[in-house]
């Protein structure tokens, strides 16, 4: 493969793209509130509201989540025909009204669907939407605009945990959601604000850029029939199965090792500062390398990460294990969205993208139940996490096999 464009200055970048980027930073950052990690915040207040057991609210929260991925494989073909601006405004408004929903809800059995609309509202359309317009927007500098607009991802992640389980301290569970609902209504003016004009994409200096394998676009169906999609399907659904279920479980975690949830939490930035890291390193590796070199060993530091979290034994270790965990995240948040564009094209990128987010939530399913209904038959959490590391080499294994057929078909760039 020939030598990749030129890097344009950061300060040149940052200063002429400044808008679009804050709108999918803005983007990213709300789908906070369908995101695991702060769902999970109030797992032992929903537990004992409603009841329910490690098993049963992990089941819960697997069948919402599967439900939203189901119909996440439709939804997010809509960012390949309508404006991130007309969309965006729509998903947070019922993003607002899932977490509304959540505030006042007084039957369990409503729970699934209040967890699918904010698990297809927050995690699946807000996150897409943003992710996807970063991949159509930018070219040749897709990696720097991916690895910003993603940050709303690790400032969610780092200060959100720390001021919420603060103010369960002080304020019911259910008046936080009414919060968060707010959060997001106020959310739809500033994008809307952003995104007054969106952009076209710029730097197009060779005419197969928008193209992936073979000089063409992919459909969705196309690309399902490929081997490629499938070999990339463990790497989908590991981070998503099973950070989510590290996160979904981090207060029984926390009181399974005998430190206060706020300890826990409050080791979080670290977590943070480590994906920040990662994300902005990855976004220039991938302006210069390319998508094909990086992404078959992005995911090796989650089997540290997993071994050390499954033989912990002080909070030393759990920051070990975070900032492994964060480098994982950061590069998660740039090189499997810059993929699909690099080797599908970008012609059918909200489809296919769609394909493969379906898949992830899917995985974000798989892994809160399944944990949860190992641990209420007597599997340890430890025992699980060494497991998880095992996991993570099998789907490193698949992706650098699935690449390594694939990477000749791509483009060359001038």
């Amino acid at each position: 493969m020939t030598a990749r464009p030129a890097f344009e200055p950061w300060g040149r970048f940052l200063a002429q793209n400044a808008r679009w980027l804050s709108a999918g930073a803005l983007l990213t950052l709300l789908s906070s509130f369908g995101q695991t990690f702060f769902i999970s915040l109030f797992a032992a207040e929903v537990q004992a509201e409603f009841a329910l057991s490690h098993g049963d609210w992990g089941m819960i929260y697997a069948l919402g989540t599967m439900a939203s991925a189901a119909v996440m494989i439709w939804a997010g073909g809509l960012t390949d025909r309508w404006r991130a601006r007309s969309l965006g405004m729509l998903v947070l408004a019922l993003l607002a009204l899932s977490c509304l929903a959540m505030a006042l809800n007084p039957f369990s059995l409503m729970l699934p669907v209040i967890i699918f609309a904010l698990r297809l509202t927050g995690q699946g359309m807000t996150s897409h939407i943003a992710v996807v317009a970063m991949s159509r927007w930018f070219v040749a500098t897709r990696g720097r605009a991916l690895s910003i607009a993603t940050l709303g991802f690790s400032v969610g992640e780092a200060v959100l945990p720390i001021i919420f389980v603060a103010l369960l301290t002080l304020l019911d569970w259910r008046v936080l959601w009414v919060v968060a609902a707010l959060i997001a209504l106020a959310g739809i003016p500033a994008l809307l604000s952003l995104l007054r004009t969106e952009r076209t994409p710029q730097s197009m200096a060779h005419e197969n850029q928008g193209f992936g394998m073979e000089a063409r676009n992919w459909t969705r169906g196309q690309a399902l029939r490929h081997p490629l999609f499938w070999f990339m399907v463990p790497a989908l659904i590991g981070p998503s199965a099973f950070g989510t279920a590290f996160f979904f479980h981090q207060v029984y975690f926390a009181a399974l090792k005998g430190w206060s949830h706020l300890a826990l939490v409050s080791l979080f930035p670290i977590y943070t500062l480590a994906g920040i890291g990662a994300m902005v390193l990855t976004g220039l590796a991938l302006d210069r390398f390319g998508t094909a070199r990086l992404i078959p060993f992005y995911q090796l530091p989650l089997v540290l990460a997993f071994a050390v979290f499954g033989v912990a034994t002080s909070l030393v270790h759990v920051a070990v294990g975070l900032v492994l965990f964060g480098l994982m995240t950061g590069a998660n948040a740039v090189l499997p969205n810059a993929f699909w564009a690099e080797f599908y094209g970008t012609g059918n990128i909200g489809a296919i993208k769609a394909m493969a987010a379906a898949v992830m939530v899917l995985g974000s399913a798989i892994g809160p139940g399944l944990t949860g209904v190992l641990i209420d038959a007597g599997v340890g959490l430890e025992a699980q996490y060494v497991g998880v590391a095992g996991y993570f080499i099998f789907a490193s294994v698949m992706m650098w096999i699935g690449i390594s057929r694939s990477r000749s078909a791509l483009p060359a760039l001038a």
